[in-house]
């Protein structure tokens, strides 16, 4: 490899940082290397896939209107910037949408909505639109999920419902534009195949979802319409599928979701346990399969949007909350953006209240960020892909992305992931509480070459075991029920998510080799950027 050379560029503090670190590259890079990430500046595979940031995911609408909500994803914004975002409830009693008078007629509201929209757009946001759920005025029946008690059932009038949802799309044109609208996403219902969200069956989706996307077309035929929102496979997706085709129902995507976890689809009490799938393959498999039923259907050219998706399906696995989140994250990004135009993690924050509000700063919540903004490793897996170029470039490593710039800087995120599955007998809300030390999986080397002679600043981003890892410093702590304002503040500080090295090196033959410990589910992002 050749020689890093400092140069005069390099500020004191960065000096003083080096100094104090042990010598890396020049004794790695003798040690024998299992993988090697090579790739060369002038190799470009082609555009770098951003499908990793179209959408994202939050809990429910009337969440939204909560100030350290709004705080929280202006923050992620300003760290990855999402296209779309996706929520439930947007219909429901407490966004104050629908009622009757005494003679029945229809009184809409809009104002909650208006609220939460605006402040979507204002950070750069536009709606993926779930349509659901029911308002209890419209209700055919009394049946609700969750603690915030989402109504279920299928409109007791399907004129009524029609009218409330022309009325809805028509008042989103008349304030925001139509330029603006037909570029949302109109989702019909969220996992209408599984009953706790459903109380109806297949056929009265089909109804439901004919409806509903009669209703948006009305408004606009540019307007995009799709489900079925559904948590199984592949039913739902197929006759509907099979449903527009033979009956001229406009649609224009599939939406569908996928967990990485051995049982069940729900766990609306997150008492019964979940156990993560030990296949490799889960999760962006079922995506991949997804666009074949879609490309061999009569309606080949639909989009595929996976408006959820995660390790687990309940927001008390503590995976969420661990390390390995990261490299989960990236791992199923990577074996599944080719196949889908969007993949929505579920969520951004842990302010979320389908159990109710949780009573512990860390309980294994879907989010990015816990509710005093403390950045997971999950967060840190989107950030470092933020962080990549616009560029991809050829490598045979299928666990990596390496990526260049406009402005001459070349990038090389890579990971290892190695699902940990609970021992038998345990489940992940056992097994995943606890610290979980990972192994040695032997040093990967990074080489690069073609890259332009010049001056870098060479960054190295880190997240694994105790890296960037808040859980295991929270529980350092003793896992204390209620964070201090100080407790906060140093795990903060201790996983910042700041690089782990940052010096200037001088590139004056084009290379740049240098070879890094790895460890289980360890993640890395190596910045070269021009100076």
């Amino acid at each position: 490899m050749p020689t890093l050379r400092f140069t005069a560029l390099i500020p004191a503090a960065v000096l003083c940082a080096l100094a104090a670190q042990p010598a890396r590259a020049q004794n790695q890079a003798a040690a024998p290397s299992a993988r090697v990430i090579a790739a060369d500046f002038s190799a470009v595979r082609g555009p770098h896939s951003k499908v990793f940031k179209r959408c994202i995911g939050a809990g429910r609408a009337n969440e939204g209107l909560r100030a350290d909500w709004q705080q929280q994803l202006a923050l992620v914004q300003g760290d990855i910037g999402f296209q779309y975002i996706r929520m439930h409830g947007l219909l429901s009693d407490d966004m104050g949408v629908y009622r009757e008078d005494a003679s029945g007629n229809p009184i809409y509201n809009w104002q909650y909505i208006d609220a939460l929209y605006d402040s979507l757009l204002s950070l750069g946001l536009k709606p993926f639109v779930e349509l659901a759920f029911m308002p209890a005025a419209l209700a055919s029946g009394t049946t609700t999920i969750f603690w915030w008690k989402g109504n279920v059932t299928p409109p007791k009038s399907y004129q009524k419902w029609a009218d409330l949802v022309r009325n809805l799309v028509a008042h989103f044109r008349e304030r925001y534009g139509d330029d603006e609208v037909r570029t949302w996403y109109f989702e019909v219902w969220n996992e209408p195949d599984i009953r706790p969200f459903y109380t109806a069956d297949l056929a009265e989706y089909l109804r439901l979802y004919r409806t509903t996307a009669e209703a948006v077309k009305s408004v606009s035929r540019e307007y995009r319409v799709g489900g079925p929102a559904s948590a199984t496979a592949y039913q739902f997706e197929e006759e509907l599928l099979k449903y527009c085709a033979q009956n001229n129902v406009p649609i224009d995507f599939i939406a569908t979701h996928s967990y990485g976890v051995r049982e069940g689809y729900l766990d609306e009490t997150g008492w019964r346990g979940t156990v993560l799938d030990s296949d490799r393959t889960a999760v962006r498999s079922r995506m991949v399969h997804s666009r074949e039923i879609i490309r061999k259907s009569a309606l080949p050219n639909l989009e595929l949007h996976f408006t959820e998706w995660s390790s687990a399906y309940t927001p008390t696995d503590y995976i969420h909350d661990q390390y390995h989140q990261a490299a989960f994250i990236l791992d199923k990004i990577k074996g599944a953006q080719e196949s889908v135009d969007s993949m929505s993690y579920w969520v951004f924050t842990d302010i979320f209240e389908e159990l109710g509000p949780r009573m512990t700063p860390f309980h294994g919540g879907f989010g990015l960020l816990n509710y005093q903004s403390i950045k997971k490793p999950a967060y840190f897996a989107y950030q470092f892909l933020s962080l990549l170029g616009e560029t991809e470039l050829a490598s045979a490593d299928d666990s990596s992305w390496v990526t260049r710039d406009d402005d001459g800087g070349i990038q090389a995120l890579f990971w290892d992931y190695t699902p940990v599955v609970p021992p038998k007998g345990l489940n992940d809300q056992v097994y995943y509480k606890g610290e979980l030390p990972s192994k040695n999986t032997g040093p990967v080397t990074v080489r690069l070459s073609g890259i332009p002679p010049g001056v870098y600043l060479l960054e190295v981003y880190r997240t694994g075991y105790r890296v960037n890892d808040p859980y295991t410093t929270y529980l350092d702590l003793g896992a204390p029920s209620q964070l201090t304002r100080r407790q906060v503040e140093t795990i903060k500080a201790l996983n910042s998510g700041a690089p782990s090295r940052s010096q200037v090196v001088r590139i004056s033959d084009g290379r740049f080799s240098e070879t890094f410990p790895m460890r289980e589910n360890d993640v890395y992002l190596v910045a070269l950027k021009k100076l």
